[in-house]
């Protein structure tokens, strides 16, 4: 199972596209989150394979992680896709993707060249989308974010969306990759976690590897690199991936 960070970034970044993971196998393609700025990664790395994404999950309602829904659902109508492409999300979420698209290009949300099928989920459920075992739970921010467990191949990734983290048991219990969330350095505010306090619970709960993301634009570009010779562990590998950064798990 291989992990590309296409964005790194929080909501109003400049510099970093928004957060947002693709988690490849051998038969499964999935993206998770897909904010304007993502979308965009994507096309860059496809290199023109409007076929490559089998399915979408989608965290949380803000735009930084759903608004590039309606350009990607119309580049693959201008592409002519045929392969059904997947979205996964919350029952809240399936009506906000039909509004979404619709706004965007009306007319082409009941018109498209391939079947579009939407799976809803909900805190604590299991399912298997082709090969991925996936797991979800409800985690804390100021809107409802769902983080996702993917496992394959005896791996196991874990994306937060944004905010603290899931109170569910055993969730992150011996995790290979968790890519958390962290919007400041040492200070939790409403909705966000921080880098310390998330080195501190990836070692509690045995995490192997803790990827950094959606740092905040002011602490990435004025304060991380007094800070970054601070940021590692004993027990866990941290990393702050840059955009397009791959892990092979």
């Amino acid at each position: 199972m291989k992990i590309i960070f296409l964005g790194v970034g929080e909501a109003f970044d400049e510099n970093y596209p928004n957060n947002s993971a693709l988690v490849l196998t051998e038969k499964t393609s999935l993206m998770i989150d897909c904010g304007d700025s993502a979308v965009r990664q994507l096309w860059k790395f496809n290199k023109g394979d409007h076929n490559l994404v089998d399915a979408l999950y989608i965290t949380h309602r803000h735009s930084d992680h759903l608004f590039g829904l309606p350009a990607m659902l119309g580049r693959f109508h201008e592409e002519k896709r045929t392969k059904p492409f997947t979205i996964i999300c919350t029952k809240a979420l399936h009506n906000d993707v039909k509004v979404a698209a619709s706004y965007a290009y009306n007319g082409l949300d009941t018109d498209f060249p391939f079947k579009l099928n939407v799976v809803e989920i909900e805190d604590g459920q299991n399912i298997e989308f082709q090969d991925l075992k996936l797991s979800f739970a409800l985690t804390r921010h100021s809107t409802p974010v769902v983080a996702i467990k993917v496992e394959n191949g005896g791996k196991s990734f874990c994306y937060s969306g944004d905010g603290m983290f899931s109170l569910r048991e055993g969730f992150y219990d011996g995790l290979d990759l968790l890519a958390q969330e962290t919007y400041l350095y040492d200070k939790e505010i409403i909705g966000h976690a921080c880098v310390t306090g998330a080195i501190k619970f990836a070692e509690e709960k045995g995490v192997k590897n803790l990827a950094l993301v959606h740092l905040n634009k002011h602490f990435r570009k004025n304060d991380l690199p007094g800070v970054r010779d601070a940021i590692r562990s004993d027990r866990v590998k941290v990393t702050i991936p840059e955009p397009m950064d791959e892990i092979q798990l």
